[in-house]
């Protein structure tokens, strides 16, 4: 039969001007392209995707497995979470952020932190807003601040500078109309750690302009030793918020639990999009996350070993490439420089994917600051590594 989108007229309804230049995710295209590839018998290595390919905690499973089963699980839920779960995420935060949540008010469980990067573009942004976005970083912070209408201001992240914000570099613009800047500490893709000095240094920032800072925070536990929360900085609540996540930390990836704290008055205002947007998150999804932010520090050591060895195996294919590196990086990647033979990631990264079938990512997919550099992801079995580093040593003889 053929297929009848062949002779189907353009649509009638255009399309939302609020789309503007926002384009499918990069990852959602590369990941079609790789599946067609391999359905026509091509062995793909994905070394791109920060999918945690490990399984949550046994107890974390038995939890959700076990609460499935009781009549009273299945109805709508709150909004705001059961009250158990918003507990569970002032404890964590108290245990290794050093900083006090109040569970009935300055918490907001959510559907995973990318959702909740939405509900804030859209309750505090509008048209002729300013927002300061992070290049090199997450594609999504560009997306939804131009779905919710506003002007993006890039501020540049180099390597130069330890991939930092310039500051003062900042100081000298005019920030009158910048309503929100987006950050990311530890940083993805560059893998920078947070610093106390740094959190400090942005909310004061955040304080002189009167701007909402909000700090993306999902791989603080990731190879890395000292978790950092910016509203543990005296005065921060006035200016800035704080999203977390179960996705790496807890290898949660696909069970959608996140969170957002902060003042009060700022997630009720969030909230006040939120309701609207979903009926609360599944009652056993919610008491497994409980169980998994119980976890011992012990979860977190016995997680990064794995995480540590497979750096390792990534340094060496990194080496065979001829990148350069860092390798006091923190998170779920590696971040690397190309050599200066190629014009920029995207050429090798096509160079490795078409002649040995192995998935790096561009650097350039996060911004123009990117685009010398490649990022390799830790979410896959060591010996896929192994793989890849032999692919390519013999597609270079």
């Amino acid at each position: 039969m053929k297929d009848m989108t062949e002779v189907l007229s353009p649509m009638i309804v255009k399309p939302a001007r609020r789309l503007g230049d926002v384009k499918e995710y990069y990852f959602s295209k590369k990941l079609r392209e790789i599946a067609n590839m391999r359905a026509a018998g091509k062995e793909i290595l994905n070394l791109g995707i920060g999918s945690p390919d490990l399984p949550p905690a046994r107890k974390v499973i038995h939890t959700l497995i076990e609460s499935v089963n009781h009549n009273d699980v299945h109805a709508y839920q709150s909004y705001v979470g059961i009250p158990a779960l918003r507990e569970a995420f002032a404890e964590w935060y108290q245990v290794y952020f050093n900083t006090r949540l109040n569970p009935q008010n300055e918490i907001l469980p959510l559907i995973g932190s990318k959702e909740g990067l939405m509900h804030i573009a859209m309750a505090f942004l509008e048209a002729g807003d300013e927002v300061l976005v992070p290049n090199p970083g997450y594609p999504t912070y560009r997306a939804v601040s131009n779905l919710a209408g506003a002007k993006i201001r890039n501020y540049a992240l180099k390597e130069a500078n330890g991939w930092l914000p310039d500051l003062e570099e900042l100081e000298k613009q005019d920030l009158s109309n910048v309503k929100i800047m987006w950050v990311n500490y530890p940083n993805m893709p560059t893998g920078t750690p947070a610093s106390r000095e740094l959190l400090e240094r942005l909310v004061a920032f955040a304080r002189r302009h009167r701007f909402l800072l909000v700090n993306d925070n999902p791989y603080a536990f990731i190879l890395n030793d000292q978790q950092q929360s910016i509203l543990s900085i005296p005065g921060a609540r006035a200016v800035a918020l704080e999203l977390n996540s179960l996705s790496k930390a807890h290898n949660m990836a696909g069970w959608r639990v996140g969170m957002l704290a902060g003042r009060s008055d700022y997630i009720k205002t969030v909230l006040r999009f939120k309701s609207n947007m979903d009926s609360g998150m599944f009652k056993p999804v919610q008491l497994a996350a409980i169980e998994a932010l119980k976890s011992p520090r012990s979860w977190y050591e016995s997680l990064n070993k794995v995480y540590a060895e497979r750096r390792k195996t990534v340094f060496h294919l990194l080496d065979t490439l001829g990148c350069t590196y860092n390798k006091n990086q923190v998170g779920m990647f590696v971040w690397a420089k190309v050599p200066e033979t190629y014009s920029s990631g995207y050429e090798l990264s096509d160079e490795v994917l078409y002649n040995a079938h192995v998935f790096i990512t561009p650097g350039g997919v996060f911004g123009t600051e990117g685009d010398q550099y490649i990022r390799i992801s830790l979410c896959s079995d060591g010996a896929l590594y192994e793989e890849a580093i032999r692919r390519v040593e013999e597609c270079r003889m």
